[in-house]
């Protein structure tokens, strides 16, 4: 009876209803949309690199070898020697590695100097590969493959050339204009940093630095096919390399191995723990926005104690018949608050729909633009909990209206008093 009496009380209010539902459902949609992708944006962000286990560079600090070798931010303290990263290929408790050669870049973008592996072994998400749009890797010294960013950016098609540039600015006045290379590849998007260079063999990176000689490029000297054929083109050294281990149980023991190498100074971390430090530095954001969400919702809610609150006096005759058939005032205090619970629970239902289809629709544009891969709208604890806040929260604000009410139906008669 009490709900009836409310859904009819409603009704007759049903504009002011309508737009106060929906004013809830929209701070609903945003509380839970918010928190659904923060919780995903998290998992996604450590897995922005998977399925390695040890990320090895020279001696410096785990954010900075992390952020040069994934995210491609900031410089190597020192380069890796192509002996000691031998060494550790040739460990029989490795199973692969990917290493990577850094230093030129194009129009502001890195160039990364690896192997074929880094396209077989490299992965991201929930383990998944890099795939190409168009074309395949790079088969010949100076072939280059397109993260989808750059192609989409910098309008580059297959067999288009490429001139590199020496160094990592926006505009470089050390190009290698004398060895330009041509686009073999471009990636699909993925959403993470490797959308962001253009991948070339070790072999190339050496190639086009064979008229150089300390950062400097010797004047008058060109490269030619002869020269090419002529020399060896294995590198002296490497930035970095990823590693892929025969069993996760020697992890610690190899990165123990590696950091201990007496041969030079080198720093092996974990690069889902490392990303989970980085993750941390930015709580103040993530707290940020919980706010704003909050603060959005209890606009929403105050909005709703408003409605309820203004209503009262246009039903005092409303009030005064309910008393007058054998209502008690606490009838009238249920009455508002079961009117304001309908409202809140029909926008948690409608925002929970809203929410899951727009999630549906938006997971293939957030993986690729932004790297989020979300997965569909599941009723966890933290969503519960949240959904469990919004009901308290309700039944507190709506306490003003409804005691407003219980107080005025104690003097309330059949006449009205103006």
């Amino acid at each position: 009876m009490l709900a009836k009496i409310a859904w009819q009380s409603l009704r007759s209010r049903r504009y002011t209803a309508w737009l106060t539902l929906l004013s809830v459902a929209i701070s609903v949609f945003v509380l839970l949309g918010v928190e659904h992708i923060r919780f995903e944006a998290k998992e996604s962000f450590s897995k922005t690199v998977s399925g390695v286990d040890l990320i090895v560079g020279a001696r410096t600090g785990q954010l900075n070898l992390l952020l040069y070798s994934v995210f491609r931010i900031g410089n190597p303290t020192n380069n890796i020697s192509w002996q000691s990263y031998q060494a550790f290929v040739n460990d029989p408790k490795v199973a692969w590695t990917i290493p990577i050669s850094l230093g030129d870049s194009h129009r502001g973008f890195r160039v990364v100097g690896t192997t074929g592996d880094f396209f077989e072994r490299f992965r991201f998400g929930e383990n998944a590969r890099l795939d190409f749009s168009e074309g395949r890797t790079f088969a010949k010294v100076f072939d280059v493959v397109l993260g989808a960013d750059i192609a989409k950016k910098l309008n580059y098609r297959l067999h288009d050339p490429i001139v590199l540039a020496h160094g990592l600015g926006q505009v470089s006045f050390s190009p290698h204009d004398d060895r330009p290379f041509t686009v073999t590849g471009i990636l699909k998007p993925t959403g993470t940093p490797a959308d962001q260079a253009l991948y070339i063999s070790l072999q190339g990176m050496e190639a086009i630095h064979l008229n150089w000689r300390d950062g400097v490029k010797i004047p008058g000297k060109r490269i030619t096919d002869d020269d090419i054929e002529k020399r060896d083109l294995t590198p002296k050294s490497i930035t970095a390399f990823m590693i892929g281990l025969q069993s996760k149980m020697a992890t610690f023991q190899v990165q123990r191995q590696i950091n201990q190498y007496a041969k030079e100074p080198l720093l092996a971390i974990l690069p889902g723990v490392t990303l989970m430090e980085l993750w941390e530095m930015m709580r103040a954001m993530e707290n940020t926005l919980q706010l704003i969400s909050y603060l959005v919702l209890f606009s929403a809610l105050l909005g709703l104690s408003t409605m309820l609150l203004s209503s009262i006096r246009e039903r005092q005759r409303e009030i005064a018949v309910m008393r007058a058939i054998g209502a008690s005032s606490w009838f009238v205090f249920l009455i508002i608050q079961l009117e304001a619970l309908l409202i809140v629970l029909s926008a948690i239902i409608l925002a929970i729909c809203l929410l899951a289809v727009a999630l549906h629709f938006s997971k293939t544009y957030l993986a690729e633009n932004f790297g989020i891969f979300i997965s569909n709208l599941v009723m966890n604890d933290s969503i519960i909990m949240h959904l469990g806040i919004i009901v308290a929260s309700t039944f507190l604000l709506s306490l003003i209206p409804a005691l407003s009410a219980y107080r005025l139906s104690l003097h309330q008669g059949l006449t009205v008093r103006n």
